[in-house]
């Protein structure tokens, strides 16, 4: 027995217990929220640390799935990216769940004297430069990407494409004014109420539901299981809703 458990116990103390490192890989959108849910899991889980690695679902499925740095739980910005890491036997899908929901808008600079009225309108000369986030691992790439095909209006669009590499890249293009429009979440154009604006709200083909799950190799599988759950609870929808994710 190590000599300092040995005298605790021959103390009748109670060490207290290790701590524990929970690793959450998360969709660049859920930055924020994440961030704030932080400290609320924490503290209903005394000794527990919370370490998150933000990015594109994309990218964050091809480190996972690489076997770097270990994680315990995987949050996707969309279904394909969590249907890959099942395919694969990262994730269990009796264990996945849907535990928000967003929407996918145009938004444009504050000071932009042109503001489209719907994606139609971006196929004029006046839209020169729409930052969309690479459908290749972005998923709200692949969303922008579906409606335009769906609109038959990829081809005229596709062009002007500066590609970005998350969501929030493509939302700094608009903030910037390096771009005169670009495709984001709902939730990230209320991020910057100062410096860009929405100019509509696009229907998908899809619903944009976002899929959570534990790791199935996770070391610390029944903390992972419950840092799901508790995106569940009444804490975590209120930071949620206030970042303004719907329910699923």
């Amino acid at each position: 027995m190590h000599r300092l458990l040995a005298l605790a116990v021959f103390a009748g103390l109670t060490l207290p217990a290790a701590a524990a490192d929970l690793t959450v890989s998360a969709a660049a959108s859920l930055t924020n929220a994440f961030k704030d849910i932080g400290p609320l899991f924490e503290a209903a889980h005394p000794g527990t640390q919370v370490l998150y690695n933000f990015g594109s679902s994309g990218a964050l499925l091809q480190q996972i799935a690489k076997g770097g740095a270990p994680v315990d739980v995987f949050a996707s910005a969309d279904q394909e990216t969590m249907d890959q890491a099942q395919s694969l036997g990262l994730v269990q899908a009796a264990q996945r769940r849907n535990f928000v929901s967003n929407a996918l808008v145009v938004i444009v600079p504050t000071a932009a004297s042109h503001v489209p009225k719907s994606v139609n309108d971006l196929t004029q000369a006046t839209y020169q430069r729409i930052a969309i986030g690479l459908p290749a691992s972005v998923p709200v790439g692949r969303y922008t990407k579906g409606v335009l095909e769906g609109d038959g209006l990829w081809g005229a669009i596709e062009p002007k494409m500066v590609g970005a590499n998350t969501v929030r890249q493509a939302l700094d293009y608009v903030a910037r004014a390096e771009v005169d429009a670009g495709f984001v979440y709902a939730t990230d154009a209320a991020l910057m109420p100062g410096k860009v604006k929405v100019a509509l709200t696009v229907a998908t083909r899809k619903p944009i539901l976002y899929p959570i799950a534990p790791l199935a190799a996770s070391a610390n599988a029944a903390l992972a299981s419950q840092y799901v759950e508790f995106l569940a609870s009444a804490p975590a929808r209120a930071v949620l809703a206030k970042y303004g994710f719907g329910k699923p």
